[in-house]
Protein backbone atom coordinates (compact mmCIF):
# COMPACT_ATOMS: atom_id res chain seq x y z
CA UNK A 1 0.00 0.00 0.00
CA UNK A 2 2.81 2.46 0.88
CA UNK A 3 4.61 1.99 -2.43
CA UNK A 4 1.34 2.65 -4.26
CA UNK A 5 0.92 5.94 -2.40
CA UNK A 6 4.50 6.81 -3.41
CA UNK A 7 3.57 6.13 -7.03
CA UNK A 8 0.54 8.42 -6.80
CA UNK A 9 2.54 11.24 -5.20
CA UNK A 10 5.30 11.02 -7.77
CA UNK A 11 2.75 11.39 -10.55
CA UNK A 12 1.00 14.30 -8.85
CA UNK A 13 4.12 16.26 -7.93
CA UNK A 14 5.86 15.59 -11.23
CA UNK A 15 2.77 16.76 -13.10
CA UNK A 16 0.64 19.82 -12.52
CA UNK A 17 2.66 23.02 -12.27
CA UNK A 18 5.94 21.08 -12.73
CA UNK A 19 4.86 19.19 -15.86
CA UNK A 20 7.62 19.16 -18.46
CA UNK A 21 10.17 20.79 -16.14
CA UNK A 22 12.31 17.67 -15.77
CA UNK A 23 12.42 18.11 -11.98
CA UNK A 24 13.28 14.84 -10.27
CA UNK A 25 11.11 13.51 -7.43
CA UNK A 26 13.07 11.53 -4.84
CA UNK A 27 11.90 9.49 -1.84
CA UNK A 28 15.33 9.06 -0.26
CA UNK A 29 16.13 10.45 3.18
CA UNK A 30 17.50 13.99 2.66
CA UNK A 31 20.72 13.42 4.60
CA UNK A 32 23.99 15.31 4.13
CA UNK A 33 25.36 12.47 2.00
CA UNK A 34 22.29 12.50 -0.24
CA UNK A 35 22.48 16.29 -0.63
CA UNK A 36 26.16 16.02 -1.61
CA UNK A 37 25.38 13.45 -4.33
CA UNK A 38 22.51 15.46 -5.82
CA UNK A 39 23.43 17.09 -9.13
CA UNK A 40 20.08 18.42 -10.41
CA UNK A 41 17.04 20.31 -9.05
CA UNK A 42 15.02 17.86 -6.98
CA UNK A 43 11.80 17.63 -5.00
CA UNK A 44 12.41 15.35 -2.02
CA UNK A 45 9.37 13.58 -0.58
CA UNK A 46 10.59 11.79 2.53
CA UNK A 47 8.23 9.46 4.41
CA UNK A 48 9.07 10.14 8.06
CA UNK A 49 6.05 8.84 9.98
CA UNK A 50 3.46 6.02 9.68
CA UNK A 51 0.68 5.57 12.22
CA UNK A 52 -2.91 4.33 12.28
CA UNK A 53 -5.79 6.79 12.23
CA UNK A 54 -7.81 5.04 14.93
CA UNK A 55 -10.74 7.45 14.49
CA UNK A 56 -11.47 5.70 11.17
CA UNK A 57 -11.39 2.15 12.55
CA UNK A 58 -14.59 0.20 11.84
CA UNK A 59 -16.05 -3.09 13.04
CA UNK A 60 -18.10 -5.73 11.28
CA UNK A 61 -17.61 -6.76 7.67
CA UNK A 62 -17.93 -5.40 4.14
CA UNK A 63 -19.62 -7.22 1.21
CA UNK A 64 -17.70 -8.01 -1.99
CA UNK A 65 -20.01 -8.09 -4.99
CA UNK A 66 -19.59 -9.59 -8.45
CA UNK A 67 -20.60 -8.11 -11.80
CA UNK A 68 -24.22 -9.14 -11.14
CA UNK A 69 -24.22 -7.19 -7.85
CA UNK A 70 -24.45 -10.44 -5.85
CA UNK A 71 -22.50 -10.71 -2.61
CA UNK A 72 -19.90 -13.46 -3.16
CA UNK A 73 -17.37 -12.71 -0.42
CA UNK A 74 -17.06 -10.73 2.80
CA UNK A 75 -14.07 -9.01 4.36
CA UNK A 76 -13.20 -6.90 7.35
CA UNK A 77 -13.16 -3.11 6.88
CA UNK A 78 -9.72 -1.72 5.95
CA UNK A 79 -7.49 -0.06 8.52
CA UNK A 80 -6.53 3.55 7.74
CA UNK A 81 -2.97 4.85 8.16
CA UNK A 82 -1.58 8.37 8.12
CA UNK A 83 1.52 8.56 5.93
CA UNK A 84 3.40 11.77 6.69
CA UNK A 85 5.88 13.10 4.14
CA UNK A 86 8.44 15.89 4.48
CA UNK A 87 8.49 17.71 1.12
CA UNK A 88 11.54 19.87 0.38
CA UNK A 89 13.03 21.49 -2.72
CA UNK A 90 16.74 21.27 -3.52
CA UNK A 91 18.49 23.70 -5.92
CA UNK A 92 21.49 26.03 -5.77
CA UNK A 93 19.46 29.13 -4.93
CA UNK A 94 16.92 29.59 -2.10
CA UNK A 95 14.65 31.60 -4.41
CA UNK A 96 14.48 28.69 -6.84
CA UNK A 97 13.64 26.32 -3.99
CA UNK A 98 10.80 28.61 -2.93
CA UNK A 99 9.44 28.61 -6.50
CA UNK A 100 9.46 24.82 -6.55
CA UNK A 101 7.66 24.62 -3.21
CA UNK A 102 5.07 27.09 -4.52
CA UNK A 103 4.55 24.88 -7.59
CA UNK A 104 4.10 21.79 -5.39
CA UNK A 105 1.65 23.66 -3.17
CA UNK A 106 -0.35 24.85 -6.20
CA UNK A 107 -0.48 21.28 -7.51
CA UNK A 108 -1.55 19.55 -4.29
CA UNK A 109 -3.93 22.06 -2.69
CA UNK A 110 -6.83 21.30 -5.10
CA UNK A 111 -6.39 17.54 -4.57
CA UNK A 112 -7.98 17.13 -1.16
CA UNK A 113 -9.54 13.79 -2.12
CA UNK A 114 -8.06 11.24 -4.54
CA UNK A 115 -10.80 9.13 -6.23
CA UNK A 116 -10.41 5.34 -6.60
CA UNK A 117 -9.97 5.50 -10.39
CA UNK A 118 -6.74 7.49 -9.88
CA UNK A 119 -5.25 4.96 -7.46
CA UNK A 120 -3.16 1.98 -8.59
CA UNK A 121 -3.20 -1.70 -7.69
CA UNK A 122 -4.78 -2.96 -4.50
CA UNK A 123 -5.27 0.61 -3.28
CA UNK A 124 -7.62 1.40 -6.16
CA UNK A 125 -9.31 -2.01 -5.97
CA UNK A 126 -10.74 -1.11 -2.55
CA UNK A 127 -12.95 1.48 -4.25
CA UNK A 128 -12.31 4.11 -1.56
CA UNK A 129 -11.30 7.75 -1.94
CA UNK A 130 -8.07 8.76 -0.21
CA UNK A 131 -7.82 12.13 1.62
CA UNK A 132 -4.72 14.26 1.20
CA UNK A 133 -3.69 17.34 3.19
CA UNK A 134 -0.70 19.59 2.59
CA UNK A 135 0.87 22.27 4.80
CA UNK A 136 -1.66 21.67 7.55
CA UNK A 137 -1.19 21.78 11.29
CA UNK A 138 1.67 19.50 12.33
CA UNK A 139 0.12 16.89 14.63
CA UNK A 140 2.84 14.24 14.90
CA UNK A 141 4.70 13.73 18.18
CA UNK A 142 8.08 14.54 16.63
CA UNK A 143 8.82 18.14 15.69
CA UNK A 144 10.35 19.05 12.33
CA UNK A 145 13.49 20.25 14.11
CA UNK A 146 13.89 16.78 15.66
CA UNK A 147 13.43 15.17 12.26
CA UNK A 148 16.13 17.35 10.68
CA UNK A 149 18.42 16.68 13.61
CA UNK A 150 17.95 12.92 13.14
CA UNK A 151 18.74 13.30 9.44
CA UNK A 152 21.95 15.15 10.28
CA UNK A 153 21.06 18.19 8.19
CA UNK A 154 20.14 21.82 8.60
CA UNK A 155 16.54 22.96 8.82
CA UNK A 156 15.02 23.83 5.43
CA UNK A 157 11.63 25.20 4.34
CA UNK A 158 9.29 22.25 3.89
CA UNK A 159 5.70 21.20 3.32
CA UNK A 160 4.09 18.63 5.58
CA UNK A 161 2.12 16.27 3.33
CA UNK A 162 -0.24 13.71 4.88
CA UNK A 163 -1.99 10.94 2.95
CA UNK A 164 -4.52 8.87 4.90
CA UNK A 165 -4.62 5.57 3.03
CA UNK A 166 -6.64 2.37 3.63
CA UNK A 167 -4.77 -0.87 4.20
CA UNK A 168 -6.84 -3.96 3.28
CA UNK A 169 -7.68 -6.26 6.18
CA UNK A 170 -7.32 -10.02 5.88
CA UNK A 171 -8.65 -12.60 5.51
CA UNK A 172 -11.62 -12.59 3.15
CA UNK A 173 -14.14 -15.43 3.32
CA UNK A 174 -16.80 -16.78 1.00
CA UNK A 175 -20.40 -15.72 1.44
CA UNK A 176 -23.30 -18.16 1.19
CA UNK A 177 -25.36 -18.31 -2.01
CA UNK A 178 -28.26 -15.85 -2.36
CA UNK A 179 -31.64 -16.96 -0.98
CA UNK A 180 -34.01 -18.09 -3.73
CA UNK A 181 -36.59 -20.00 -1.68
CA UNK A 182 -38.36 -19.29 1.57
CA UNK A 183 -38.70 -21.46 4.65
CA UNK A 184 -41.37 -24.21 4.55
CA UNK A 185 -43.98 -24.52 7.30
CA UNK A 186 -45.81 -27.84 7.89
CA UNK A 187 -48.86 -27.85 10.15
CA UNK A 188 -50.02 -30.64 12.48
CA UNK A 189 -53.13 -30.97 14.55
CA UNK A 190 -53.15 -30.95 18.34
CA UNK A 191 -52.72 -34.76 18.55
CA UNK A 192 -49.65 -34.67 16.26
CA UNK A 193 -51.20 -36.06 13.08
CA UNK A 194 -50.52 -34.18 9.80
CA UNK A 195 -53.05 -31.50 8.98
CA UNK A 196 -55.01 -31.44 5.74
CA UNK A 197 -53.69 -27.93 5.12
CA UNK A 198 -51.11 -27.69 2.33
CA UNK A 199 -47.49 -26.93 3.07
CA UNK A 200 -46.89 -23.19 3.34
CA UNK A 201 -43.74 -21.43 2.17
CA UNK A 202 -42.55 -18.02 3.16
CA UNK A 203 -41.07 -16.19 0.18
CA UNK A 204 -38.06 -13.93 0.79
CA UNK A 205 -38.95 -10.25 0.80
CA UNK A 206 -37.05 -9.51 -2.43
CA UNK A 207 -39.00 -12.36 -4.17
CA UNK A 208 -42.39 -11.80 -2.57
CA UNK A 209 -45.20 -10.64 -4.90
CA UNK A 210 -46.91 -7.31 -4.32
CA UNK A 211 -49.71 -7.54 -1.73
CA UNK A 212 -53.21 -7.85 -3.12
CA UNK A 213 -55.55 -4.90 -2.74
CA UNK A 214 -58.85 -5.07 -0.93
CA UNK A 215 -59.76 -7.07 2.13
CA UNK A 216 -61.24 -10.50 2.62
CA UNK A 217 -62.00 -12.93 5.37
CA UNK A 218 -59.08 -13.72 7.64
CA UNK A 219 -57.48 -17.15 7.19
CA UNK A 220 -58.00 -19.63 10.04
CA UNK A 221 -55.13 -19.77 12.50
CA UNK A 222 -53.49 -23.17 12.89
CA UNK A 223 -50.80 -24.23 15.26
CA UNK A 224 -47.38 -24.69 13.63
CA UNK A 225 -45.10 -27.53 14.58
Amino acid sequence: MIHEVDEVLKGLIGGGALAGSGIDVSFEAPTRDWAARRNAPTINTYLYDIREDVSRRQRGHMPVRDERDIVVRRRQPPRWFRLSYLVTAWTKQPQDEHRLLSAVLATLLPRELLPPDELPGALGALGLSVPLTVAGLHTESRSLAEIWSALGGELKPSLDLVVTAPFPAFPEYDAGPPVTEGAAVRVRTMDGTPSDSPERRHRPRHLAPAPATGSGPAAPVERAE
